[in-house]
């Protein structure tokens, strides 16, 4: 059974990252989305939340699996018997730093292979970060990501910002 692993903060789940997910999904026999510690960014929903709203979108695809992981990358992936990463790639700026991690994960799991899948060219410009900003700003999100968690997201961010 071929088993990869999409981590990632996914604060929140965009579509540019369903895309990803669904497009690796059909690649391997099952598929883990992990929502991983990321020291560098500060989240608005919990690690709870986001599994809960990864749920919430991946929940017609029979072979994803939602989890959440504190641990390293390269541990995490022996302890599920995963052989892959997959990582999305926006830009040229996204391999450099993912090239590094893939290059570090490889040390630490030599058994560890990593699948960069470019993002479709109508998601290049879209992350997270962007969702949030343009979230602040009352810009229907229904674009940007799942219909799903769309109301869910913008009242977060009333949430935050004490609207």
């Amino acid at each position: 059974m071929s088993i990869a692993i999409y981590p990632g903060s996914f604060d929140p789940v965009t579509r540019g990252h369903l895309d990803i997910i669904k497009r690796a999904a059909a690649q391997f026999d099952r598929l883990i989305v992990c929502v991983m510690v990321n020291s560098e960014k500060k989240g608005l929903f919990s690690h709870e939340e986001r599994v809960a709203l990864l749920q919430k979108v991946t929940a017609d695809i029979p072979n994803v699996e939602v989890d959440a992981s504190p641990m390293l990358l390269a541990e995490y992936a022996k302890l599920k018997n995963a052989s892959c990463v997959v990582k999305g790639l926006r830009a040229l700026s996204d391999f450099e730093k993912e090239f590094q991690m893939a290059m570090i994960n490889r040390k630490l799991n030599p058994g560890l292979e990593t699948m960069f899948l470019s993002a479709r060219q109508n998601y290049t410009y879209l992350s997270s970060s962007i969702t949030k900003e343009l979230a602040m700003y009352h810009v229907p999100l229904t674009d940007f990501v799942p219909d799903e968690i769309a109301e869910e997201v913008q009242a977060r961010m009333e949430d935050q910002l004490g609207r």
